[in-house]
């Protein structure tokens, strides 16, 4: 059972054993200053994702039945038009076997109840606007993000009132492919994925952690920019970034990949018969083991016949000893 209040949501996740609701697990949570602005259905929908993430554990495999007071949460999947925030929701929500019902208020009682419990503790300020804007402030804006004119038009309908016909035409047109979601503007894609729009200095950081960081890999500028765009980002130089921030990282330059101009060119072993080609080498060195450090091992191409020993030296003397009692013998 899900419920959302004007500042708050709630729910009750129960098993019903022999027509009786056996309580499992009760939540709420405060809604933040952009979520109190939302509208009643997404407030409502909200409280079935927030309930869905903190059951999730109990609810992935099962059938689960949502009892809800606002009817229209049962239509929203089939709404081919909804804002980017509830397909972004539902599309979360089709990890769950979700069956979604109408309950009325009186019947949704403890839901209903927990999405209205006053807390005294949590107050909404208002603070007062102030007319004056200090030069610290400013020298501490970098630079103009790339995409201001377009999350302006997006969000409030201004277009920059320099712009040439020419310029205004092209911009109407690139506006087309982008959707304003409070507070961020995103690139809707080829494949119609939605990504959010970053500043350049976001994006160093983004381009760290996909090249970088423990899971970044250190992949070429390619690979990094493919991870980028997965992770949902987008800015208009990405490719470009990606290939100089690949090309400028320390660790690449030095454990990169040696120039191969001066190898000797592979050639195919001919092995016909048992016995005609042996491969030989040495593992280690190893931690020590009866002054052991190193295991010689030696495979026949053919029948993949392995012989192996445990050495405390790496040298010819030791292949030859071994070749004698082991493989000549």
């Amino acid at each position: 059972m899900c419920d959302a209040s004007d500042y708050a949501v709630g729910a009750v996740l129960g098993q019903r054993r022999a027509k009786t609701f056996h309580a499992i697990h009760y939540a709420s949570k405060v809604l933040n200053e952009a979520q109190i602005n939302y509208a009643t259905t997404e407030k409502e929908l909200l409280a079935i994702v927030f309930s869905s993430k903190k059951f999730r554990s109990y609810l992935i495999g099962a059938k689960v039945v949502v009892f809800t007071d606002h009817a229209a949460i049962k239509y929203l999947p089939t709404k081919p038009d909804s804002k980017p925030r509830l397909i972004r929701w539902i599309l979360l929500l089709q990890e769950f076997d979700l069956e979604i019902k109408d309950k009325s208020g009186k019947e949704n009682l403890v839901a209903d109840h927990l999405s209205r419990l006053i807390n005294d503790e949590v107050t909404l300020k208002e603070r007062e606007i102030l007319e004056e804007f200090p030069d610290e402030k400013i020298f501490m804006v970098q630079e103009r993000p790339w995409f201001v004119d377009l999350a302006n038009f997006k969000a409030a309908g201004v277009i920059p009132e320099d712009f040439t016909w020419h310029q205004r035409k092209k911009f109407l047109r690139d506006a087309t492919y982008y959707v304003w979601d409070d507070p961020h503007l995103f690139k809707i894609g080829l494949n119609g994925l939605l990504r959010r729009c970053v500043s350049r200095e976001e994006a160093k950081s983004i381009l760290w952690h996909c090249h970088n960081s423990p899971y970044g890999g250190h992949f070429n500028g390619e690979r990094t920019a493919a991870k980028a765009l997965q992770a949902g980002f987008y800015w208009p130089a990405l490719f470009k970034d990606a290939h100089s921030h690949a090309k400028q990282c320390d660790s690449c330059q030095r454990d990169g990949g040696i120039t191969r101009k001066r190898e000797m060119p592979l050639q195919n072993m001919q092995e016909v018969e048992v016995f005609d080609c042996w491969g030989i080498d040495f593992v280690g060195p190893l931690p020590s083991s009866f002054t052991n450090e190193y295991i010689l091992v030696a495979v026949d191409y053919v029948s993949k016949w392995v012989e192996a020993i445990a050495t405390p030296k790496a040298n010819g003397k030791t292949v030859v000893k071994f070749l004698k009692k082991h493989i000549f013998s």
